[in-house]
């Protein structure tokens, strides 16, 4: 019962509707078959698969809320559901922000779903796993591996008479690979909607170069250096900077996009001119979810808005800040229409691969990923975190040699304005985003992590 269709989907959310005796009430009905295997030392060490399917009820009496979720369906328990949000809705204090529930909206069908990937199985599990530490153990190598796959829907209705339904499916993947002396790493983190677009062996290949690859490390002085971020490196620090580019902190003067002495940086150049982020939930390598507001995140319907449309979207163009995300009190607010968060982005790049950009570098260091990065100052956007996993010293166009990982302090708005060039771009994180050249990244001081 985890994955309901639109229709069985609208019948429980009528009949809950129908049972609602508050101002308005608002449905949320969600469910996915969720399967995993994970394997450690070459061996397989736990894997499961869960069903789940909730129900959450938010009733409303003027400004004021409550909510409840169950996990039983039968009429009995779908109407005591409604009571109680009704009843702590009664108690709850006001909110001044509130803003009434949107009526019917048109959602796109936006395509989130592959058969591929909701007929995964424990063979088809095993089989992956199997592809990722048999090449491992051949060569001595030792793989640590997660593979999580998602089949799922979300379900949304309220008594203003909106309602809206996506079905979604999504693999993640992960693996790290060390040489048998633990001297070498290396990693790759491939994700899609669609599981025939990974290669689970291929991306272990990936892993297992770097980790033979990083084995003999030698350290560089720390300083600035011109670097090529892959973009399992670079994810995060795009990820923060994103979701920082919300409308109100701007105003209220806690955002980079906020103006000393008051107002934003909406319309001001702020990055390299062949920056371009855009979100489209119809991009068929990035298919997202077409409305927000149902929880779970990009692909079943995350991204907040109460339900507001996931449109096509450009954040930035040609370095210009074209958008930010509003909510619905602050839009009303501030006279304007309101823009949710996107579930993913797309850094638009170029044709060249990461081959290509290394070719291409006279002196540069390779940088697989960052890891347990931090914020230090978010309204400069500024982190710092570490290199793991596969850094590698550039000469002459080659990799020359494995460099002992660093420690970095750097904000990707500083970043995007040393650009020197961009790939294709790659899903990375639940993103599209290009390998990408920068001068002058900052390493502040070694790191013995491998």
């Amino acid at each position: 019962m985890a994955i309901l269709t639109k229709e069985e989907a609208k019948k429980i959310v009528d009949k809950v509707l129908a049972y609602s005796k508050a101002d308005e009430m608002s449905v949320s009905l969600s469910g996915n078959r969720t399967g995993n295997i994970r394997y450690a030392r070459n061996s397989v060490s736990t894997s499961g698969e869960s069903d789940n399917l909730s129900l959450s009820v938010t009733a409303v009496y003027g400004k004021r809320s409550g909510t409840a979720t169950i996990n039983e369906f039968d009429d009995a328990s779908l109407e005591k559901t409604v009571r109680r949000a009704e009843e702590i809705a009664r108690l709850a204090p006001e909110n001044p922000e509130y803003m009434p529930m949107l009526g019917q909206q048109n959602y796109p069908d936006s395509k989130t779903y592959a058969e591929s990937t909701a007929k995964i199985d424990p063979e088809f599990r095993a089989s992956a796993a199997f592809d990722s530490i048999d090449p491992c153990r051949k060569k001595n190598l030792t793989a640590a591996g997660y593979m999580e796959d998602t089949t799922g829907f979300t379900s949304i209705g309220n008594s203003k008479g909106n309602f809206g339904y996506n079905r979604a499916t999504g693999v993640d993947f992960s693996i790290t690979v060390r040489t048998d002396d633990g001297l070498g790493s290396g990693y790759a983190n491939p994700d899609a909607n669609d599981v025939s677009k990974i290669n689970f062996k291929a991306t272990t290949e990936v892993a297992m170069g770097k980790a033979l690859a990083s084995a003999k490390a030698r350290a560089l002085e720390p300083g600035k250096y011109t670097v090529i971020l892959e973009p399992t490196a670079s994810v995060e620090l795009l990820q923060n900077m994103m979701r920082s580019m919300d409308a109100r902190n701007a105003d209220e003067g806690r955002s980079f996009l906020s103006k000393k002495g008051g107002g934003t940086r909406l319309g001001e150049k702020l990055f390299d001119e062949r920056v371009t982020i855009i979100s489209d939930p119809m991009n068929e390598e990035l298919p997202l979810s077409p409305f927000g507001g149902g929880g779970g995140g990009g692909r079943f319907g995350g991204g907040g808005g109460d339900g507001l449309p996931q449109e096509k979207r450009t954040w930035i163009e040609n370095g210009v800040v074209k958008n930010m995300y509003y909510s619905r009190y602050w839009a009303d607010k501030k006279g304007v229409q309101p823009i949710p968060a996107p579930g993913g982005f797309i850094l638009q790049g170029g044709t060249q691969s990461l081959a290509d950009l290394i070719k291409s570098t006279e002196k540069g260091i390779l940088v697989t990923r960052f890891w347990y990065i931090r914020a230090v100052d978010p309204q400069t956007q500024l982190y710092t975190g570490l290199t793991r996993d596969g850094t590698f010293y550039i000469e002459n166009g080659q990799i020359k040699f494995p460099v002992k990982n660093f420690r970095f302090n750097e904000s990707p708005v500083i970043m995007l304005n040393n650009l020197e060039a961009m790939g294709k771009p790659v899903r990375a994180g639940g993103n599209l985003i290009p390998p990408m050249k920068i001068r002058d990244f900052t390493f502040t001081s070694l790191s013995d992590a491998v």
